[in-house]
């Protein structure tokens, strides 16, 4: 199955899941590469982002799996959006990661941070990379892995555990 046969079918799925939440909510497909984006917009649809974007992520794994049992590949990223919550979730996280990450800089204590889903992990890590002198690592098992940012280790550091 194309990319595109992929797109329609995830944005054929989650038109029928959103029109069983609320029928004027629109839904629109975009290729990107090898992600395919599946928006929602219209008001008041937080009952389908949930608390956290739980709601969102189940609906994205439903949709990531629909468009697998039908067809072979299995490369293609989908990511499903409700009225531009993981924008909004994503420049939150950065922004808390720069705090925690200062303060873990002033005092030199690793903090480790709530149980996160991948996506909010990777967001994490990511935005950690770009800070100098700190360093994250994933803990724990699913669903209750987390991410701590910690002090990066010198070279030095590293070699006298060995």
């Amino acid at each position: 199955m194309s990319v595109e046969q992929q797109a329609a079918t995830a944005g054929e799925f989650v038109r029928g899941v959103v029109e069983l939440f609320d029928p004027e909510a629109t839904t629109s497909v975009a290729v990107d590469e090898d992600v395919v984006h599946v928006a929602v917009s219209g008001d008041d649809l937080g009952l389908l982002v949930g608390p956290r974007g739980v709601t969102l992520d189940a609906l994205q794994e439903l949709t990531r799996t629909v468009v697998q049992r039908r067809g072979e590949e299995h490369g293609t990223r989908i990511v499903v959006d409700v009225a531009g919550f993981r924008a909004r979730r994503t420049s939150a996280l950065e922004s808390f990661v720069r705090r925690v990450a200062a303060d873990v800089l002033a005092s030199g204590t690793p903090e480790a941070l709530e149980p996160m889903s991948a996506s909010d992990r990777k967001v994490v890590h990511d935005t950690a990379g770009t800070i100098e002198g700190v360093e994250t690592i994933s803990e724990g098992i699913d669903p209750r892995r987390y991410v701590v940012i910690r002090p990066r280790r010198t070279v030095s550091q590293v070699q006298g555990e060995s």
